[in-house]
Order: structure tokens, then C-alpha cells, then sequence
């Protein structure tokens, strides 16, 4: 029998579809499971196709050509252990494994560490686009040895999202890049997702400011979003947003999002990016935001019971509907550049501190399709760092200090509607907040620094003369 190309191993959907798109690209592709059930599924779609079904470790192995190339597609933390310790043991030296799933980076450096001692060769990949993306075309963030990057190059960039492709004239740009060593993949992709849940929660509180606020309907959010996926928030996230105020249910005849619970639920890469920023001293403010709103927001029933005996105003905002939808709109804008240089800064930051090397520039690229945070302005990103490499702070970049200088009255003008509304805007607030700190020449830390002193002795420095300083205040 002809060996396989790769293995993957772990057949549910993100498995299953990422095998089918390495096949459909020209490779051929063993898959295996535990479940037999997903190896059955897995076996009738290679009766018309160039796959191959292994029902045993063994079986699986045996079936790939040397050095094995294999893709572990199963649930992060102790799953991966069990898949690396069955495994591992039936290995060769020189062999390929590659966790493509969503793991806390941490463990992605242990594991690199000890398969590197053993001569397995590791990849921790972060992939991004979900089951649409994984079948045509997601975006791929791999860390690892340089020589491991060479072996899944050539299929990583066929299977990745491709930007500016033109049938017949041009392949386009692959969303997938080198990220670095160890663990530098899966911590891309981490602050990938920190990023997402700040676009999210700044969209959800866009929404609720033209919905609860100004009274729209969810046709005319429709055509607000719509309209505004045409312009510069051109994203995924926008255009899907404009799809949903369009569905109604078939049983109802209701909007399904008016159906759907307040509460948002998440898997852990979100507080796992603040919880990291926190360790390295980074502010991401509008992230943590983002974070904390959707904890608030499983708070279902205390909020309910809270409603009915804390008051506020009335959730009304009176004014031209069309002057507020358009300063909503480059608030949006503006908070979400505040979002995105928290997340770059971090990266600047952790680049620094774990020996990442890491590229923004080639970040900015590969998030330009295939992922969830894919967005026109992501091309702005990549010119910005082209032209200042090691840029402190996406803000001062000479093109986006305009957009921001621009837009900054409108992010005031929401963040005091909402407040002045009742309606809650962490994430809006938080930007603001930001952009307004890192531009003080001044903050009140002199203050703080000064309680710190007289009541711990922590000492203080002096803006006139070099050195530490200790009053006695009493």
C-alpha cells in the first residue's frame, strides 16, 4: 500500500475536516481515533477519497512514510499527555509530532523539551478558523525547532487561508508563518484569542448602545453592520454579526438572538491571556474587560434579582439616530486599535521574555485570513511594523496616531452615552481609559508611589535628581 503523507490523529471535526483539506490539496492522509465510530465516518469518506482509515496505533503508524509527520487534533491538557504517552514509545528519531490544538503554552514548552530529549521533533500549532476554516482554509500559527517547520511547510501552506489569491494569475499570500521556538506558536495564538474577545465584547457593546440605547431593530442592525463591513471595520466578526440580526426562528417567527441567554460562556484562552499579561507586567485593559464581561455575564440570576432593587437611569439615548450610529461607529474603530496594540504590546513583551523572536509584521499577515479576528485594518498592522520593527506601540505609529487622533471624540462621545444611559460599556470604557493613560505625559503614580513609601518604606524616585529616596512622613 502507498504510505501516507500524514497522520492525524484525533478524528472529530476539526481533525476530520483539516484531513480533508490536506487531501484535497494533494496529500494523502491516515487518520485514527479511539473512537471507532469517528474512524467508521473517517472510512467512508475514503472510499471516493485519498485517505486511509486505521482502526489501531499500530495500523496508523505503519501506514506513514518516514520521518512520520503526525497531527494530534484532542482536547488540551491531560488528552494530549495520553495521546504524547501512547505514542511515544512507538516513535523513531527524526519523527514529527504536532499539538494543533487550543494548549496553554506552558505546557507546549514542557513537552517540547522532553520530546527534543528524546529526538522527537514538536510542533505546538495554533489554528484558527473553526470547522469552515479548518476544511478550506484556516489560519496556521506553528512554533517549534526550525528543522520541524521545514517538514510541514510545504502541506501547512497549502492547507493555510490564502490573501490576494486571483485564479490563474496569483496563488496568494498562505496565512501561515514560522511564530518561533517552543511554545511560541500556541502563545501567538492565545493572544490571537485574548484579541478575539475584545472585538467580540466591543461589537456586543456596540450592539447594545444601538439597540437598547437609540431603540434599533434588528433589521436595521442588519443594515447598520452591514453597511459597516463595507467600510474600514470590514471583518469576519462584523459580517457574521450582520448575519445573525437576519435569523429568525422557524418555530417563533422571533429574532434568534433575542432567543439566545445572556450568558456567554468560554473555554480559557481569553483569561489565560490576561492571566499571562498580569505575570509580565503588559496592560491589556480592553481584553480583561472582555474577560470580565463574560464572567459578569454568567451571573444570570443575581443580575436579575439585582434589577429589581438598584436603580439607574433608563436605557434611552436621545439625539440624530444617524449622527450616533456613525460616532458608535468610529468608536468601534478607535477602541478596537486600542485592543489590538494591547495585544501587540504583550507579544512585544513576551517575544522578550521567553526569546520568541518574535515577527509582528508576519503575525499581522497570517491573521489577515482564515482566523476569527481576520479584518481589512490587519493590512494597516502589517505596514505600520514594516516601517518600525520593533514599533513600542501600534497608537504611535505616525498612520495610526491620525486614526486615533480622528476618532478619539467619538469613543468619549459613547463612552459618556452609555454612562449617562445606564448601559454597561467595560470594554468601550477600558479603551478609552487606555488611550488616554498611555498618551499622559503625567499620571498619579506619584501619589501612589508616595502611600507606598510612607506607610512601607518602599522608597521613591525623584524626578529632579537620580537615585532612591525615603521620607520620613510621620
Amino acid at each position: 500500500m502507498e504510505k501516507a503523507n500524514f497522520g492525524v490523529m484525533g478524528l472529530g471535526v476539526m481533525g476530520k475536516m483539516l484531513a480533508l483539506n490536506m487531501e484535497r490539496n494533494g496529500f494523502r492522509v491516515a487518520g485514527y481515533d479511539l473512537d471507532l465510530e469517528k474512524v467508521q465516518a473517517f472510512s467512508a469518506e475514503s472510499a471516493t477519497k485519498n485517505l486511509i482509515a486505521c482502526q489501531t496505533l499500530e495500523a496508523f503508524l505503519s501506514t506513514l512514510e518516514l520521518p512520520r509527520r503526525i497531527l494530534m487534533m484532542v482536547p488540551a491538557g491531560k488528552p494530549v499527555d495520553g495521546a504524547i504517552a501512547s505514542i511515544k514509545p512507538h516513535l523513531s528519531k527524526g519523527d514529527l509530532l504536532i499539538d494543533g490544538g487550543n494548549t496553554y503554552f506552558p505546557d507546549t514548552e514542557r513537552r517540547s523539551k522532553e520530546l527534543e530529549a528524546a529526538g522527537i521533533i514538536y510542533i505546538g500549532t495554533g489554528v484558527s478558523g473553526g470547522e469552515q476554516g479548518a476544511l478550506w482554509g484556516p489560519s496556521i500559527m506553528p512554533g517549534g525547532q526550525p528543522e520541524a517547520w521545514e517538514l510541514v511547510k510545504p502541506i501547512f501552506e497549502a492547507i493555510a487561508s490564502k490573501v490576494g489569491a486571483v485564479p490563474g494569475v496569483s496563488p496568494g499570500e498562505p496565512c501561515v508563518a514560522y511564530m518561533g521556538p517552543r511554545g511560541a506558536g500556541h502563545y501567538v495564538k492565545m493572544v490571537h484569542n485574548g484579541i478575539e474577545y475584545g472585538d467580540m465584547q466591543l461589537i456586543a457593546e456596540a450592539y447594545d448602545i444601538l439597540h437598547r440605547g437609540l431603540g434599533l431593530s434588528n433589521a436595521q442592525l442588519g443594515e447598520v453592520f452591514g453597511e459597516w463591513n463595507r467600510g474600514e471595520l470590514e471583518s469576519y466578526l462584523i459580517e457574521i454579526t450582520a448575519d445573525i440580526f437576519t435569523k429568525n426562528d422557524p418555530e417563533t417567527g422571533a429574532a434568534v438572538v433575542d432567543l439566545i441567554l445572556d450568558e456567554a460562556a468560554q473555554k480559557g484562552t481569553g483569561k489565560w491571556t490576561s492571566q499571562n499579561a498580569l505575570d509580565l507586567g503588559a496592560p491589556i485593559p480592553t481584553i480583561n474587560a472582555a474577560v470580565e464581561s463574560r464572567i459578569i455575564s454568567a451571573y444570570k440570576e443575581e443580575r436579575v434579582a439585582a434589577s429589581q432593587v438598584l436603580t439607574g437611569p433608563e436605557p434611552r439615548i436621545a439625539g440624530d439616530p444617524q449622527a450616533i450610529i456613525n460616532a458608535v461607529r468610529d468608536a468601534l474603530f478607535a477602541a478596537k486599535i486600542c485592543s489590538y496594540a494591547q495585544g501587540f504590546g504583550l507579544l512585544r513583551m513576551a517575544s522578550k521574555e521567553y526569546d520568541y523572536n518574535l515577527n509582528y509584521g508576519e503575525i499581522a499577515k497570517i491573521w489577515r485570513g482564515g482566523c476569527i479576528i481576520r479584518a481589512r485594518f490587519l493590512n494597516d498592522i502589517r505596514a505600520a511594523f514594516a516601517r518600525t520593527p520593533d514599533l513600542a506601540n501600534l497608537m504611535v505609529d505616525a498612520e495610526f496616531a491620525k486614526m486615533m487622533n480622528a476618532r478619539q471624540a467619538s469613543l468619549r462621545k459613547v463612552v459618556a452615552l452609555a454612562a449617562e444611559s445606564g448601559i454597561p460599556a467595560l470594554a468601550f470604557s477600558s479603551a478609552l481609559a487606555y488611550y488616554d493613560a498611555y498618551r499622559s505625559a503625567r499620571l498619579p503614580a506619584n501619589l501612589t508611589q508616595a502611600q507606598r513609601d510612607y506607610f512601607g518604606a518602599h522608597t521613591y524616585r525623584r524626578i529632579d535628581r537620580e537615585g532612591s529616596f525615603h521620607t520620613e512622613w510621620q
